[in-house]
């Protein structure tokens, strides 16, 4: 355990500021875990839907660097790429 009343400090803001993040990471992964069980179920409007939310929260984790913003475009692309296959698997 930290002495310093600073590093104290410090050890209180990173709990603080990890709980927030937190949220945000995890609301992105329960969104995109939804999503893809919602498209392999072929519940492509309701899919498409929540993958909305995803793509919106992912988005707001970059802007705040909870997630580096390219690991965040990649997240997104890769949802959008699977809910496009299963649009098209649906049609054929």
């Amino acid at each position: 355990m930290a002495n310093i009343k600073s590093a104290k400090k410090r050890i209180r803001q990173t709990r603080k500021r990890t709980a927030h993040n937190r949220m945000y990471t995890s609301a992105a992964r329960t969104h995109i875990k939804k999503a893809r069980k919602l498209m392999a179920e072929g519940k492509l409007d309701e899919a498409e839907e929540v993958a909305r939310k995803a793509y919106s929260t992912l988005d707001k984790a970059g802007r705040r660097h909870v997630l580096h913003p390219r690991n965040a475009a990649r997240r997104k692309s890769r949802l959008m790429a699977q809910l496009a296959a299963a649009r098209n698997t649906e049609t054929d």
